[in-house]
């Protein structure tokens, strides 16, 4: 079910403010007009799009010139130009809100597991398998974060459903996952989405409980995203109701970029879970992480040691009125189904 909007900042990690009319976004958006046209071709490849299942689809960059165009639109500075994405909303939102202090995004030595929101700086598989996306959004350019999970195809990123579409609105263009990115660089390859999958209910509905998406993405240079960096496991059986009534250990990881982050490293908060009272099937857990990490990947059963864990959730949204608690959906059935279509098992 989908919660109030007059006290919820909807399938985005809030902006500095809110005011009646919309978002007041704490960093200056790019004008349309600079972030570029999309070359007609590349507009053609957004147009197959297909619903059964359960599983709404959209055919993304299929063809070799269609990738190619993609990846010659993110240029080194409309990389770094790119913000955090936010909702782009068409509504009014009610009770402007004032800014809540954030934790310092400092550097940490070691894992924690009551993190909110420092520096990962402990290596392991997770600084691979989890990425930067870039994606266009009705004309302009944003960011969000993602993760490779195993899959028979190789190929099938996890991030969340308002980094594939804007609820009820428009779908991304341009989108594109650089696993690893760091200070600017692709160390493991760009890999560009070849597929875009969300559920009914997020398409028609906005719906937050719903708010997760998975990416079929492209090889890059004749390899899988999965081939080159590896990947988390995921489950659809996570949150019982024993375990969404007692708490489940999380370990969440993004590139939040609005104050005080900057988007150009890997972050993370640990903690335990506490179920959603606002409204969705949401679980939530302390995090200072700003938007930019939206659709970073949930691991329970994590290792520090390894950096190994499975995908249960995704980073999806926050409340207006508490901006220190991260909620992401559960994944099950639904879940279940986007990542069978998209994977191939």
């Amino acid at each position: 079910m989908t919660s109030s909007t007059a006290h919820k900042l909807l399938a985005a990690l809030a902006a500095a403010a809110l005011s009646v009319g919309g978002l007041a976004y704490a960093d200056r958006m790019p004008d349309p007009a600079q972030a570029g046209t999309v070359p007609e071709r590349l507009q053609e490849a957004h147009t197959a799009l297909s619903e059964a299942d359960g599983v709404v689809r959209l055919s993304a960059a299929v063809t070799e010139d269609q990738q190619r165009a993609v990846l010659s639109y993110w240029t080194p500075e409309r990389m770094a130009a790119a913000r955090p994405i936010t909702e782009l909303l068409d509504r009014t939102l009610s009770g402007a809100q004032g800014v809540v202090p954030r934790p310092e995004a400092e550097h940490q030595a070691a894992p924690r597991d009551d993190s909110t929101g420092e520096r990962w700086t402990a290596g392991g598989r997770v600084v691979r398998t989890t990425g930067k996306v870039f994606l266009t959004m009705d004309g302009r350019d944003f960011t969000c974060s993602a993760s490779v999970v195993d899959a028979p195809n190789g190929s099938t990123v996890v991030t969340a459903g308002h980094c594939a579409k804007d609820g009820t609105g428009s779908w991304a263009r341009n989108w594109t996952f650089v696993p690893g990115f760091d200070d600017g660089s692709s160390p493991y390859g760009r890999y560009t989405a070849r597929d875009l999958l969300v559920s009914p209910e997020w398409s028609k509905r906005a719906d937050d409980s719903y708010d997760l998406a998975v990416a079929v993405v492209n090889t890059a240079d004749g390899r899988t995203v999965q081939d080159r960096v590896g990947s988390q496991r995921i489950a659809f059986d996570t949150w019982t109701d024993t375990r969404v009534r007692n708490g489940v250990q999380v370990y969440s990881f993004g590139y939040p970029a609005a104050s005080p982050y900057n988007g150009r490293e890997l972050h993370y908060c640990s903690g335990r879970t506490r179920a959603d009272t606002g409204g969705t099937t949401a679980n939530g857990m302390r995090c200072g992480m700003t938007q930019g990490s939206s659709g970073g990947p949930w691991l329970t059963g994590f290792d520090p040691a390894t950096g190994v864990g499975t995908v249960s959730s995704v980073v999806s949204f926050k409340y207006a009125d508490d901006r220190r608690t991260q909620y992401g959906p559960r994944f099950g059935d639904e879940a279940r189904r986007l990542y069978e279509h998209a994977s191939g098992a």
